[in-house]
């Protein structure tokens, strides 16, 4: 089996299986509203080059309208049920840009190329006022291709994730968020080494983590930013030591080995 997996920073990777190119959750721009991008460059034009783009949820660090507006005219797009009604820049956007956008909820798939994507649940509050979780639930999803790959999106631990997921020899999993405290419906550094003891993958990325941050607040909890990632991994050797852990730098790509 052979997949390629590159992180851009945030949540944004690029996964590369089967020569189908998947972009997850694009966010290109220094600056978001209060937060700034505080490492890594920005990442190049080639980030936005993809066949399939899955966007998790409806908070603007995970769709967001400018970065989709760099995708490719006809670019397949894939969010959660209820996105196009729930943010109109969304459907401005994707009209504009000739996107091809497939709305999906928990369970549901839609294919490119040799790869099938499905959609699963997420335990997060992904709404984009006025609309509320019920009606536009946050997503993780499963790419299937040489390999079964879980791009969780933003979530916190359930009880049916193991069972909802599969199996899975790669794991996308967030560390941390964008500012110095996490709410419900995260995973901290040790949520998400349970989350890859409970999954088993051959490997696990850690994602969302030492990207963003809010302006003015560089020295309240900035081990909140910058130690996630290798907490994860120190966390994922004790709590589930067969879990191989690529920690990448911003742009750095990984053909990680599975089997």
């Amino acid at each position: 089996m052979s997949v390629e997996v590159t992180w851009w920073g945030h949540a944004t990777v690029t996964v590369e299986d089967s020569g189908v190119r998947v972009l997850t959750d694009p966010l290109f721009v220094r600056r978001l509203a209060h937060l700034r991008r505080r490492r890594g460059a920005l990442p190049p034009a080639e980030a936005a080059r993809a066949d399939l783009v899955l966007v998790s949820h409806l908070h603007a660090d995970h769709l967001h309208p400018a970065s989709l507006a760099r995708l490719t005219p006809g670019t397949r797009l894939v969010v959660p049920h209820g996105a196009m009604a729930a943010v109109p820049g969304l459907r401005r956007v994707a009209t504009a840009g000739g996107l091809r956008v497939t709305e999906l909820r928990p369970g549901e798939e839609c294919a490119a190329g040799a790869v099938t994507v499905r959609a699963v649940s997420a335990a997060h509050d992904g709404r984009r006022l006025p609309y509320g979780p019920h009606r536009v639930p946050a997503l993780g999803y499963v790419v299937r291709g040489a390999a079964r790959t879980y791009f969780a999106g933003d979530t916190g631990l359930f009880e049916e994730m193991a069972a909802e997921v599969g199996p899975c020899e790669v794991a996308l999993l967030p560390v941390g968020g964008w500012g110095p405290f996490l709410g419900h419906g995260h995973l901290d550094a040790r949520r998400a080494a349970q989350a890859a003891a409970r999954l088993a993958p051959c490997c696990a990325v850690p994602v969302h983590y030492g990207t963003y941050w809010p302006i003015g607040l560089d020295a309240v909890r900035p081990h909140e930013f910058h130690a996630p990632g290798q907490e994860f991994e120190r966390q994922v050797a004790l709590l589930a030591p067969e879990v191989t852990v690529h920690r990448l730098g911003h742009g750095e790509s990984v053909r990680p080995k599975v089997v």
